[in-house]
C-alpha cells in the first residue's frame, strides 16, 4: 500500500468535523507561508510597518504558539513551567525573541520548524481520543475563560494562525507590492 493510499484510508475513518479541522489549519497555515514566498531571510526580517513585526517573526511566532497549544491539547496548563501571571520582565523579554528572527535563524530554518509543528498538530486532531476533553487555561491577563475544549483550543490555533496571516500580508505588501489575496 503506498503512503497516499495509507492517508487516505485514515482520513476517510476521521469525522467531518476533524477533516474539517485539518482543512481549516491547512487554509491558514498555507496563508500565512505563501506570504513569504520568494523572501529571503533578510526580507522575512525587515520592517515595513510601524509595528515591530516582521513575516518571519510572525511565522517563528506562530511556530511557538502552535507548539504550546499542541502540548495543551494533550495535557493542558501543565505544559507551562508557570502561568503568565507569574512571568517576569525578562520572561516577557524572552518571549518577544519569538516575534524577530535572531542571529544564525534563517527564514527556511522557521518555514521546516514551523511544518514540523503543524505535522504533530495534525497527528493531534487525527488521534486524540476526544474533541470534548476539556483543560483548565494557564493563569494569564488575557484569558477570560477558566477552561477549553480540545476543540476551542483548536479553534484558537486557526484563529491565531489567519490573523497573523493577516498581519503577514499587510507587510508583504509593503515590502514589495505583493498581496496573498486579491
Amino acid at each position: 500500500m503506498s503512503d497516499s493510499t495509507a492517508t487516505e484510508n485514515a482520513e476517510a475513518t476521521l469525522t467531518q468535523e476533524r477533516l474539517d479541522l485539518l482543512s481549516s489549519l491547512a487554509h491558514a497555515r498555507h496563508f500565512l507561508r505563501f506570504t513569504a514566498r520568494d523572501l529571503t531571510t533578510e526580507q522575512a526580517s525587515e520592517r515595513t510597518t510601524a509595528s515591530l513585526l516582521t513575516i518571519g517573526g510572525l511565522i517563528k511566532h506562530v511556530t511557538e504558539v502552535e507548539k504550546g497549544w499542541a502540548e495543551f491539547l494533550v495535557v493542558g496548563a501543565a505544559y507551562m513551567e508557570k502561568d503568565f501571571t507569574e512571568w517576569t520582565e525578562e520572561d516577557f523579554a524572552e518571549r518577544d525573541k519569538d516575534f524577530q528572527l535572531q542571529p544564525g535563524e534563517s527564514l527556511d530554518g522557521a518555514l521546516r520548524a514551523y511544518e514540523e509543528v503543524a505535522a504533530r498538530t495534525d497527528e493531534l486532531v487525527r488521534t486524540l481520543p476526544s474533541l470534548d476533553a476539556v483543560h483548565e487555561l494557564p493563569k494569564a491577563p488575557w484569558n477570560i475563560d477558566e477552561a477549553w475544549s480540545v476543540r476551542r483550543a483548536l479553534l484558537h490555533i486557526v484563529a491565531e494562525t489567519a490573523q497573523h496571516a493577516g498581519h503577514a500580508d499587510i507587510i508583504r505588501e509593503s515590502l514589495d507590492g505583493s498581496k496573498s489575496m486579491g
